[in-house]
């Protein structure tokens, strides 16, 4: 991987959810954080990785015929496999070494890549083919992931020729990195989506495997630059989803050096189980039910209180 390529796992066009209008959502490949709850499991690792899509599979024994590291578990009838309450996994992950082998040989396209590596030009060349959407919508391109600032100088570039284009920015991250890494794209992004999970320190590490030292630290420098903010708070059930805590985070709001120009509370959800089936992962919040968006208008009202502008959802077409 040369410095100007990075992994990509997806371009999602036609985004409502993540900046203002109509925009187009660039995933970079890997994290620092590893929320339990991760929507993009896909985005974690910063390495090429391989979905399984059994509904596709056909059994037909291809890539057990070209594995060399005695990764595939040999074929069994699809419709056994595909049964309700099956745990058939076609890759043993802890063999495979992403050759990639297997994906070349199947026929019926379940193997796939997950994380193709993508130029700088690439990247933007796709993004523009939607311009007049932005232009009508007030829309352009989100920088997310993963964590954009883990593959700084490859974000740098990529917010830089955006801004050449005259694309409207908004970076998505979750601040855990150092304040210098963050500054250095400010330049050339037009809002930062910054998510913030958890203000008690030990919660947060205990669900996300980090620190928030330094995202809360990083939230306080950044509110008071001229840089415009919108503040994401992902609610997760028995963590984060009491008054309490919402209290605290207005709290902390409220002491920031500076402004934040918008929260949205993102209702969680397990829509993204497929997606950890495919990597092979047991996803331990499969059968926790998703937030009834409803259920957040009364924290809502507590940030609103205090002239926060909140959403539920974080449309970009709210109000």
């Amino acid at each position: 991987m040369t410095i100007d390529q990075a992994l990509i796992t997806n371009i999602q066009k036609f985004a409502v959810n993540d900046g203002p209008g109509i925009r187009t959502n660039v995933f970079i490949k890997g994290c620092k954080l590893k929320c339990e709850w991760c929507h993009n499991p896909e985005t974690l690792h910063s390495y090429p990785e391989i979905y399984y899509k059994i509904r596709m599979c056909s059994q037909c024994g291809t890539c057990l015929e070209v594995c060399q590291e005695d990764a595939i578990v040999p074929p069994i009838p699809p419709q056994e496999s595909q049964a309700e309450g099956s745990t058939y996994q076609k890759i043993i992950r802890d063999k495979c070494t992403r050759c990639m082998d297997c994906v070349e040989a199947c026929g019926y396209r379940a193997l796939e890549i997950v994380g193709q590596p993508m130029t700088v030009q690439q990247i933007l060349d796709e993004v523009e083919q939607d311009r007049p959407f932005y232009e009508n919508s007030g829309g352009g391109m989100t920088l997310s992931g993963g964590e954009p600032t883990g593959q700084l100088d490859f974000s740098l570039q990529v917010l830089k020729e955006a801004k050449n284009r005259t694309i409207h920015t908004c970076l998505d991250t979750s601040g855990f990195c150092e304040w210098e890494e963050l500054e250095s794209l400010l330049a050339y992004t037009d809002i930062v989506l910054y998510d913030l999970k958890h203000i008690d320190p030990v919660k947060h590490r205990e669900k996300t495997g980090v620190s928030n030292d330094k995202i809360l630290d990083n939230l306080s420098r950044l509110s008071s630059t001229n840089k415009e903010i919108w503040v994401r708070i992902p609610v997760i059930p028995g963590f984060n989803d009491t008054m309490a805590f919402h209290e605290q985070a207005l709290d902390f709001f409220t002491h920031l050096p500076g402004n934040i120009e918008r929260l949205d509370l993102l209702p969680f959800h397990n829509y993204c189980q497929q997606e950890y089936k495919w990597l092979g992962i047991d996803w331990c919040l499969t059968d926790v039910m998703s937030i009834e968006p409803s259920f957040l208008e009364i924290p809502a009202e507590i940030y609103k209180e205090k002239g926060i502008k909140t959403t539920v959802g974080g449309s970009g077409f709210e109000n």
